[in-house]
């Protein structure tokens, strides 16, 4: 009641009832509306600029066929060029892996090498696009998104889980630029090319698996999930493995004094094909959830 003796008739501030996330960071809020229904907020959800929802919608979980051909979203987008150099990582791998064949397809080590800067060049391309999709997020409204206002290139929201994992791989794509395009003309001796080579790829590869994770509990809302149902769950679940795969092949792909060590350099190889696999389903997996297919 207000003082003139009639009821108020302010309107209802949306209230946050809960709120969810691995420290320190928050990924998920139920706000309770005016008319006592509850609209829920994600972290994911809201950086990728997928449609909220309310607490009593269930997630759609089946992929719309119309995900194969989205133009104008620019998460297909991320997604495609993501995928696009993720099979050239597959095919690099699977032909080094495979001498005979490369043999007969007169493919030398030096287009091998070709081919692995050229799928870092998408790599680099679609990081960038997320991390601009993240840093344009707006402000969150539970009545609405509010616009972000002018365009921002990069941004700084360090304290946001999904910003975060954007920045890091990014930074990670650079990297591999640097390391594979190295490879291409590898220094004379094992110092040289490690640091021109094997450097830039065990830093990128810490960074991948640093931004993996961060999308995987940003997408599960703490530290460690299992959470089959949910497609962006699975999204990140993979592209987590990927980056391990990459993490475990910077590791073996280290050259040392002496005759090169075929094992260790087939145990890197592989895992670079393991990683890219990954890869290029979760990039895959990324076009049914930019129909609608999101996480709660």
């Amino acid at each position: 009641m207000n003082q003139a003796g009639h009821e108020d008739t302010q309107p209802h501030t949306p209230r946050v009832v809960k709120e969810t996330g691995p420290w320190p960071f928050i990924t998920r809020k139920v706000f309770e509306l005016s008319n006592q229904s509850r609209s829920i907020w994600t972290a994911r959800e809201h950086r990728k600029g997928l449609s909220s929802r309310t607490a009593d919608n269930a997630t759609p979980t089946a992929a719309r066929w119309h995900c194969l051909w989205m133009p104008r979203e620019l998460n297909w987008w991320i997604g495609t060029v993501f995928a696009v150099g993720s099979l050239l990582f597959v095919v690099g791998s699977a032909v080094s892996l495979v001498p005979a064949a490369a043999s007969d397809l007169d493919v030398t080590a030096q287009q091998i090498n070709a081919i692995f800067f050229a799928g870092s060049i998408p790599f680099t391309v679609a990081a960038y696009l997320q991390l601009f999709q993240a840093a344009n997020a707006g402000t969150f409204r539970p009545d609405g998104v509010a616009d972000s206002g002018n365009w921002i290139l990069l941004g700084w929201r360090p304290k946001e889980a999904g910003w975060l994992s954007c920045a890091l791989q990014f930074a990670g794509t650079l990297l591999f630029n640097v390391n594979t395009y190295d490879a291409m003309h590898p220094a004379p001796d094992w110092l040289r090319q490690d640091l021109a080579i094997w450097v830039p790829d065990f830093v990128g590869s810490i960074l991948f698996l640093a931004s993996g994770y961060l999308a995987f509990i940003e997408a599960g809302h703490t530290h460690w999930s299992w959470q089959p149902a949910n497609l962006a769950w699975w999204v990140t679940f993979v592209n987590l493995l990927g980056c391990v795969g990459f993490m475990v092949s910077a590791l073996f792909a280290v050259a040392l004094p002496g005759p090169p060590d075929v094992t260790a350099t087939t145990i890197a190889t592989a895992f670079t094909l393991q990683g890219a696999v990954c890869f290029l389903i979760g990039a895959c997996l990324l076009l049914p959830e930019a129909s609608g297919a999101g996480s709660t």
